[in-house]
């Protein structure tokens, strides 16, 4: 673990590296688009109007109230399911710095996560112009948004950092955890609220994606994130990262030979 840890200092230190890795991967993929990422934004705003539309009147919701809800639903899990899937791509994708150049580990996971930061960033539009039109249910817990995105993006990091030491070792890995993240979609509450749920309520109770997504979600709906959302998603940040720098520790200097 005094390796992984060591690691990730120096992968911190070196945030410039990871950020412009971070930039430069975004405008390769858009290079002569006139709208860039943005093009994200209009279809995750065609695919939130379709869904809302289409469960919104299945589902007999209030378009004022089930909208914002789907849109930071679905805007979020985009973030974390990209962040985790494309991380166990990361150590593969970048196989040539790896095997050339002496780099710390952790600035390929990190490279990920600012990546779908950036990405975020476009979406987040979407969310303002929401509030903007529905109103915000409540500044009171707003605030709390930040410490939320905070353990959000902690725990989507260190499972991108344990799914890309796996998956460098074996390469099957990858679908697998495209596969897991689908079906993972359904059994947690994203087009549908959590109280919904009646028969199979454990399948909401006992997802802790149930309460990663609370932790976001929550206060730009104007809802004060439960005192057991607050819980499972610092014990999942402490007991996670615990894991993850573990393994990592341990295995991290076995990559360039696996990759």
């Amino acid at each position: 673990m005094h390796f992984a840890i060591k690691d990730l200092g120096a992968s911190l230190i070196r945030w410039r590296l990871w950020m412009l890795l971070g930039w430069l991967e975004i405008r390769q993929r858009y290079a002569r688009s006139r709208i860039g990422p943005f093009w994200l934004t209009i279809s995750t705003s065609v695919m939130i109007t379709s869904i809302g539309l289409v469960y919104g009147t299945l589902f007999g919701q209030k378009m004022g109230e089930y909208l914002p809800f789907l849109a930071v639903s679905i805007i979020f899990w985009t973030m974390f399911s990209q962040i985790v899937t494309e991380g166990s791509l990361a150590y593969i994708s970048s196989a040539t710095y790896i095997r050339q150049i002496s780099t710390p580990k952790t600035v390929f996971i990190l490279q990920v996560v600012w990546r779908n930061i950036i990405i975020f960033g476009h979406n987040l539009l979407i969310i303002v112009v929401l509030l903007i039109v529905f109103g915000v249910k409540s500044y009171t817990t707003l605030p709390l948004f930040l410490p939320g995105f905070v353990l959000f993006l902690l725990n989507a990091a260190w499972i991108a950092m344990v799914v890309a030491l796996v998956s460098a070792r074996f390469r099957d890995l990858p679908q697998i955890i495209a596969a897991m993240i689908q079906v993972a979609f359904y059994v947690t509450p994203i087009i549908y609220k959590p109280g919904s749920l009646t028969r199979f309520r454990w399948v909401v109770d006992y997802n802790p994606l149930t309460y990663m997504m609370s932790l976001v979600r929550d206060p730009l709906t104007g809802v004060f994130p439960s005192d057991i959302t607050w819980a499972v998603g610092i014990a999942l940040a402490i007991v996670g990262w615990s894991f993850a720098l573990f393994v990592t520790g341990r295995y991290a200097k076995r990559i360039p030979y696996w990759v």
